[in-house]
């Protein structure tokens, strides 16, 4: 069985033994080749390439059972003799450098390495079903015939234009499937087209015989999945060769990762098909491949898991295998690293199946030494040791040492809690004065991101809280510098939750996010879920910018306001103040004519006084109600500018 996708899948090849699904072969992230027995759910063996962080395995394909023997075992008897089991041994990995190894599971090591002839990624290899014979497609857009015998190219032919992304052998042995963009049916005596067949705009990622009948009788289904395709189709190879356009689609809900085919042997026998999608569901199909089929055929009956938590969220199903029982299948689910492996059975009168599992209580890792196979080196303690990364699995950050000999030690016998650490490394105190040594800063910020990624795995807000407390933008860009590929993403949603929090937190939060971009954007933008991982942090500052906009508005109008009130306030001071007279005139001597503020009369004028003395009199009786009406006329009294003109008056009368 084909790993279905090859390197145009996000998800990791994961394929069920033949026959007796014994086991389960799958790579994770790591690299490293896992194979689980699926009856005693335990890891049986585990392999390290040796080139797997380089190379990483593309694709894997289980051989055909065959019998094996195991070692020295006592002679059998003749009623023994005749019970020889066959079991799948032989898994051939295609490698992102263009090799194909060829990895024994009764052994456990590697049986062989065919290199030398692909000069690019392998993505699908599929075994003859007779003849110790091997199949490779590649990006470099040939087919590869490998003699497993002797490990060399036996034939090597031009494909396609584009890269070969599947393969598919026919039942007997005799026909060869390869797809890109186009499918090709080749004639594996000749190596030359049999047929082509047209109708993918992205390229094929699956192929399997759908049927066991010889192509001379219009009786010769297969069927195709493609990237980003939400379909399987099924083409019909017929004698007149009018096969231009599939026969039959089954829909799906996502594009499909996984297959399990049951080929129909007559037309009688209906084909039994088991497809996991991309989106982790899995969809049954059950059809009699008879003729074209114009209306799409739905799912007989779609699988979900969940678990059994207060809020649900789905379980992604890995791989599914049919069994002789119509209503048996098995599942593997979970993690790549640790899949739970679990027989089902499924009612398939019911349209929508949803299981619920708690995966944390059906994990039980547990190593069977005794068959495995694998060494475990030997170590110099003064070595490093790198691991690939992976969240939560990442070497250890180690920082400076700066303790004396003496220490060391201590620390040897007895381990350090994370409490007293905090307390010698002193973070609240990042020394500023101008003794402070170069030295000293980077071994401050050393500290900061080991403390950092700590704070991060555990989860322990003390820690963070402290770190975070730093106010200092290059102990912030430093630290962020140093943090390893893994820790950036849970340090951007601990950021994203503290920003929603207090204002005064997400000022301290500004910087490091703008650190965090500044220094790990390229990382960020490879990662094909951005979206929906980085999905709360945009939308939060999306919300955040539009409400800015309204309070820049009032900000404006409140100001406008308190600057109104601030200069009428100021006018009503300053008009106090002006009170006080500016310009007072006095007299020069009583000798001269009357000049002065009283505006007195002279001697001459005596006899007009009376009339003098009532004129006056009105005058300064509306100069009081003026003065009532308006205050400003204060400043003219004070300045005796109506003496004078009473003065004028009296001259003229």
């Amino acid at each position: 069985m084909a790993a279905d996708g090859g390197s145009f899948s996000l998800q990791l090849p994961c394929v069920f033994s033949p026959k007796s699904r014994q086991y389960l072969a799958l790579c994770a992230q790591d690299g490293r080749l896992r194979i689980w027995n699926t009856d005693s759910k335990t890891l049986h063996q585990e392999y390290v390439p040796s080139a797997h962080l380089s190379a990483t395995c593309t694709c894997i394909a289980w051989g055909p059972c065959r019998t094996v023997k195991e070692g020295p075992q006592r002679k059998k008897r003749k009623s023994e003799a005749v019970q020889v089991e066959e079991k799948a041994d032989l898994l051939a990995m295609g490698t992102a450098a263009g090799t194909v190894l060829i990895y024994s599971t009764s052994k456990g090591t590697l049986h062989c390495t065919l290199d030398g002839g692909h000069s690019a990624a392998v993505n699908c290899v599929q075994w003859h079903p007779e003849d110790s014979l091997l199949y490779s497609g590649s990006n470099d857009t040939n087919i590869i015939e490998w003699d497993l015998q002797t490990g060399k190219t036996r034939s090597k032919w031009k494909a396609d234009r584009a890269a070969v992304t599947s393969l598919c052998v026919s039942p007997d042995g005799k026909l060869l499937l390869s797809a890109g963009q186009i499918i090709k049916m080749w004639d594996l005596a000749t190596k030359e087209v049999y047929r082509k067949f047209t109708g993918h705009s992205t390229a094929v990622t699956t192929l399997r015989f759908a049927t066991t009948r010889p192509p001379d009788s219009n009786g010769l289904y297969f069927l195709s999945g493609a990237a980003h395709d939400r379909l399987l189709s099924v083409w019909q190879v017929r004698e007149d060769g009018k096969d231009k356009n599939s026969v039959v689609s089954f829909t799906l809900t996502d594009e499909p990762q996984n297959i399990d085919l049951v080929a129909s042997n007559s037309k009688e026998q209906a084909v039994r098909l088991a497809v996991v999608c991309k989106d982790g569901q899995l969809h049954l199909f059950e059809h009699f491949l008879n003729g074209p089929c114009k209306k799409p055929l739905s799912p007989m009956c779609t699988v979900q898991m969940t678990d059994t938590k207060d809020s649900p969220a789905p379980i992604s199903l890995l791989a599914a295998a049919l069994s002789s029982d119509t209503r048996n299948v098995l599942l593997a689910y979970g993690n790549y690293l640790q899949p739970v492996m679990e027989k089902v059975e499924i009612n398939t009168a019911e349209r929508h199946v949803c299981l619920t599992r708690d995966v944390q209580t059906s994990l039980s890792l547990s190593m069977e030494t005794s068959v495995s196979k694998v060494k475990i080196p030997i170590v110099n303690a003064k070595c490093r040791v790198l691991v690939p990364g992976l969240p939560g699995h990442q070497a250890p950050v180690k920082g400076t040492s700066h303790g004396s000999e003496k220490r060391k030690k201590d620390t040897d016998t007895k381990e350090m809690s994370i409490a007293e650490r905090l307390g010698e490394i002193n973070l609240s105190a990042v020394s500023t004065a101008k003794g402070t040594t170069k030295g000293m800063d980077s071994l401050q910020t050393d500290n900061f991101a080991v403390l950092l990624v700590q704070g991060l795995e555990s989860n322990d807000a003390s820690i963070l809280n402290k770190v975070f407390q730093t106010r200092r933008e290059m102990v912030i860009k430093k630290t962020v510098a140093r943090l390893p590929i893994p820790a950036v993403l849970p340090l951007v949603e601990e950021i994203t939750k503290r920003l929603q929090g207090h204002p005064f937190t997400a000022v301290l939060m500004v910087r490091w996010l703008k650190a965090v971009l500044m220094h790990h954007t390229s990382y960020l933008a490879s990662l094909p879920d951005l979206v929906t991982q980085l999905g709360v942090l945009y939308h939060m500052i999306e919300s955040r910018v539009k409400v800015f906009h309204k309070i820049t508005k009032l900000h404006g109008k409140l100001y406008l306001l308190m600057t109104q009130v601030a200069t009428s306030d100021s006018g009503k001071t300053v008009a106090d103040v002006d009170r006080t007279a500016k310009l007072v005139y006095e007299e020069e001597s009583s000798e001269d004519e009357a000049s002065g503020d009283e505006g007195l009369p002279d001697d001459d004028d005596s006899d007009n006084w009376d009339e003098e003395e009532e004129e006056m009199m009105e005058e300064t009786i509306e100069d009081d109600q003026e003065e009532d009406e308006d205050p400003d006329r204060t400043e003219s009294k004070t300045n005796g500018e109506d003496d004078v003109e009473h003065e004028n008056e009296s001259e003229e009368e």
